[in-house]
């Protein structure tokens, strides 16, 4: 159940989120660690080059006035969600446009996330 979860627009359960949790991180060296991972992870797997002292402090994409992730800034998902004024992309009349479409290759449980509130939110 994500009822109480923090979604981001696309899906993704950003209380899991490594980018996320080495925000809340209190301890400055585990916190390192972790930017040190996450901009491995970038690396692998999405081919962006981040480096741990880069901006990896988020309080989700849905945030108005905190931190955002530099990966966020650009989000072409996130972009279009912010203009419809809508919670996430499940409340969308495009659902499954195809950024989320390409997105789900890379992230499925975000895809999983968003069909689960639009089975129970009526859609």
């Amino acid at each position: 159940m994500i009822m109480n979860k923090m979604i981001a627009y696309c899906g993704l359960i950003c209380d899991s989120c490594p980018i996320h949790m080495a925000t809340l991180e209190q301890n400055k060296s585990s916190q390192q660690t972790m930017r040190e991972a996450i901009a491995e992870q970038c690396s692998r797997f999405y081919g962006v080059q981040l480096h741990a002292d880069d901006r990896m402090d988020c309080d989700g994409c849905r945030t108005e006035a905190g931190r955002l992730f530099s990966g966020c800034f650009g989000c072409e998902i996130r972009k279009c969600a912010r203009l419809k004024k809508i919670e996430n992309c499940a409340y969308c009349g495009e659902f499954a446009c195809v950024r989320l479409k390409k997105h789900f290759l890379t992230d499925p449980g975000a895809m999983t996330n968003l069909e689960e509130i639009r089975r129970t939110s009526g859609f």
